[in-house]
């Protein structure tokens, strides 16, 4: 350990000579997350590729040309930074990481510096497929010295410090900021798929505090980026959905917003959706949860930081060349999605659900989904209509007016702020 405090205290006495950190007054970001990038060469139209995007919703031709769409809109936009919160790849192929690290270079070629961590679909992975002909047949995976390799333009190699027991990582951003790049998968366990839910392995967060305490002491404001979420972004998340946020959340968030953190950039839960926790001293933390561009809404995000700031815009890819339908194709093949899996969890509760109040349930876990799914939900009427019937079944005894659909702040277009020590 005193070894890497030394490594690390080396790396930031060179600093800012020996990374790609910007010296300017604001930093424009890009930020995706999820793409769920399957290789072309791993797919044909074949009945295994058909069956599996039946089962799915997913149409990886369309993914492609999604992605062919942001990056003409990422090279319009010009950031200076463009951020990936992981699930790179579909099921972690080794070809289509290969395939999308060569799309990343592309980026970086026109000046776009890209910076990545791995999600729970990215590595050693024993159900990665190819899609070919009638059946599916596997293919290799990677590993997680693989990952770093094939990724080291990509953050890793321009790492300040990294993290021993895990692939986090702290990188700079500019003289102002550090980004703490954490590794919250579970690949070491993986046996016959891969593992839903995440953690912060202990020896990596006492890592991380001690950067956060060095980086408070110096001035500089660390901000944070994982796949899975650190804070829950709809009621009653952790309970229904523990597996979309890392374990012992709330002591995470508690932790990392007393230790100065004033925002993480997530995924994995595929919605467009941002949540502030504060913490007992009333420290605060944002979680910046961005949805997939592998289904509806296909989102994205371009952000200002400045010091003290970060000002964030949405955007939805919602047509492409020859489809004007982008956005409701996909919102229907989502909505077909949901209802299948909001059916078969439903019965799978351990307890008898009334056959006249399944399709009530299903209906509304089915459009609460698709509003949260985009971010700053509301209730309308078709809504408000659901919310009664079910209301109704339960003799009146859910008050809608204290329903809460959204947790502060907005979602989609806000600007989030906090307060900045002075630099040594």
């Amino acid at each position: 350990m005193k070894a890497l405090y030394l490594l690390l205290l080396l790396q930031l006495t060179l600093f800012p000579a020996g990374c790609n950190a910007v010296a300017a007054d604001s930093l424009r970001i890009a930020l995706i997350s999820d793409l769920h990038y399957l290789s072309p060469t791993l797919y044909d139209r074949g009945e295994a590729l058909t069956s599996y995007e039946e089962r799915s919703g997913r149409q990886f031709e369309q993914q492609q040309r999604v992605l062919d769409q942001l990056w003409a809109d990422l090279l319009k936009e010009k950031p200076d930074l463009l951020l990936i919160s992981g699930d790179l790849t579909h099921h972690g192929e080794r070809q289509s990481h290969l395939d999308l690290v060569a799309r990343l270079q592309s980026l970086e070629r026109e000046g776009i510096r890209v910076v990545v961590v791995p999600g729970n679909h990215d590595i050693h992975i024993p159900n990665a497929f190819a899609y070919r002909g009638e059946k599916p047949t596997p293919v290799e995976s990677i590993t997680k010295d693989a990952f770093a390799q094939l990724y080291d333009p990509f953050g890793y190699g321009e790492a300040l410090v990294r993290d021993e027991a895990s692939l986090s990582y702290l990188i700079s951003l500019d003289e102002q900021h550090w980004l703490l790049c954490f590794d919250s998968n579970r690949y070491e366990e993986h046996t016959t798929g891969s593992i839903t839910a995440g953690h912060i392995k202990p020896q990596t967060l006492e890592w991380a505090l001690s950067l956060l305490r060095d980086a408070g002491e110096r001035g500089i404001t660390v901000l944070g980026m994982m796949h899975h979420g650190l804070v829950e972004h709809m009621p009653y998340q952790s309970a229904f959905f523990p597996g979309y946020l890392v374990d012992e959340w709330e002591r995470h968030a508690e932790l990392l917003a007393d230790a100065g953190m004033p925002l993480i950039f997530t995924g994995h839960f595929h919605s467009n959706d941002i949540t502030r926790y504060t913490s007992a001293a009333g420290n605060k933390i944002d979680d910046i949860e961005t949805a997939s561009l592998a289904q509806y809404p296909y989102a994205w995000r371009m952000m200002t930081l400045e010091e003290g700031s970060l000002e964030v815009e949405s955007h939805f890819v919602t047509s492409l060349p020859g489809n004007a339908n982008l956005e409701q194709e996909a919102m229907d093949r989502l909505e077909v999605a949901t209802r299948r899996v909001a059916e078969s969890r439903l019965k799978g509760l351990g307890f008898p659900i009334p056959d006249e109040l399944m399709p009530l349930l299903t209906d509304l876990i089915v459009k609460l989904n698709l509003k949260h799914v985009k971010g700053d939900e509301k209730a309308d009427p078709e809504m408000m209509l659901s919310l009664r019937m079910f209301a109704s079944y339960l003799g009146d005894e859910v008050d809608l007016q204290d329903f809460s659909f959204d947790f502060p702040p907005a979602d989609n277009n806000v600007e989030i702020k906090w307060e900045t020590k002075g630099r040594e």
